[in-house]
């Protein structure tokens, strides 16, 4: 079978609106005069407002259902995405859903304690406890009592990024080389934010598996370039994106088993930290929604945004004659940040 039949026959819900757009950001490829950008409008997924969160619920929900699952539990930061999807995901699946989220972010502003992310949470009717970044007892003895509470309690890992969860983008990966040969676009590069490893992981993956039912040569597949948002060691990402890499082979031995020199991670655009914008990604989330009228959040995909930017700005990509960007959404959090706009 190849990689759409395999696909097509494990447990999966129905959360999105598939194909997202593939659109061609024309201003911004002339002002930076390097490769066409083609942004992947993941954002566009559906799903509480859209987000990359709602390819990996699609697998997770399903393997929940499968299973019997009497509620789901979540983890993340205070503003997270995937809490906000996953709170949606529940709700469509009829399921009670929990969000244990932690004050990861200095940034103490009622509008981030309540609003962006926390609003769609309270909306939804996930039931949500925060607790202090270092307070890892309390987390632990939550995750217990929600256990001891439903006979099946499915537990999602942050960022939906499991083996299960990284499936959504392997499937990801067939939708953009379809897209890419539909429109003519030379893939080569895809970029995107990179935090918890799921996205990374299941893009690299369904890429060597697409090349290598195309080609049998799996190291021809486009380069995956992940711009770490989150750890403050790079070696951590990689070697978390390694490990899922070698969990979906584990689990789905008909994935490739990929060599570690496919990970590549950019850590230049860090910043301060997680949560932290820095000036020129407030630049650059200016900047594209003046010119191409396209919001990016401040904490993933704008963060990445400048990064992008800068790198084609020193002719980082002067070699290709496209690069596409994943957009993973997360717009809902600039009303937390608004008083940095």
């Amino acid at each position: 079978m190849n990689l759409a039949e395999q696909l097509a026959n494990l447990p999966r819900a129905t959360l999105g609106f598939w194909p997202t757009p593939l659109t061609f950001l024309q201003k911004l490829s002339e002002e930076l005069q390097g490769p066409r950008i083609w942004l992947k409008r993941d954002d566009c997924s559906g799903l509480a407002t859209g987000g990359n969160k709602t390819r990996k619920l699609e697998y997770l929900l399903g393997a929940a259902k499968a299973q019997g699952a009497d509620a789901v539990v979540t983890f993340g930061a205070l503003q997270s995405n995937h809490a906000r999807q996953t709170a949606a995901a529940a709700a469509v699946a009829g399921l009670p859903c929990h969000l244990l989220l932690s004050r990861q972010v200095p940034r103490k502003s009622k509008t981030y304690e309540t609003q962006g992310n926390r609003l769609f949470n309270r909306i939804f009717h996930a039931q949500t406890e925060a607790f202090d970044a270092d307070d890892q007892d309390g987390l632990r003895n939550a995750l217990q009592e929600l256990r001891a509470q439903y006979g099946k309690l499915f537990v999602i890992p942050a960022g939906g990024s499991n083996a299960i969860g990284a499936l959504g983008y392997v499937q990801a990966a067939a939708e953009i080389q379809t897209q890419c040969q539909a429109q003519n676009i030379a893939l080569s590069h895809v970029l995107h934010a990179s935090s918890s490893a799921g996205t990374q992981a299941g893009l690299i993956a369904g890429f060597q598996a697409l090349h290598l039912e195309q080609d049998g040569a799996p190291e021809t597949a486009p380069k995956v370039i992940g711009f770490n948002v989150y750890h403050p060691d790079p070696a951590t990402l990689t070697s978390r994106i390694g490990a899922l890499l070698e969990d979906l082979h584990s689990a789905y031995p008909w994935l490739p088993k990929v060599a570690s020199q496919a990970i590549q991670v950019n850590h230049a655009y860090l910043g301060e930290g997680y949560g932290l914008p820095s000036d020129e990604t407030l630049e650059a989330i200016r900047m594209v929604a003046q010119m191409e009228g396209i919001l990016f959040d401040p904490v993933y995909s704008g963060k990445a945004l400048a990064g992008m930017i800068d790198q084609i700005s020193v002719g980082a990509f002067r070699d290709a004659e496209d690069v596409v960007f994943i957009h993973t959404g997360g717009v809902q959090a600039l009303n937390a940040y608004s008083e940095l706009f």
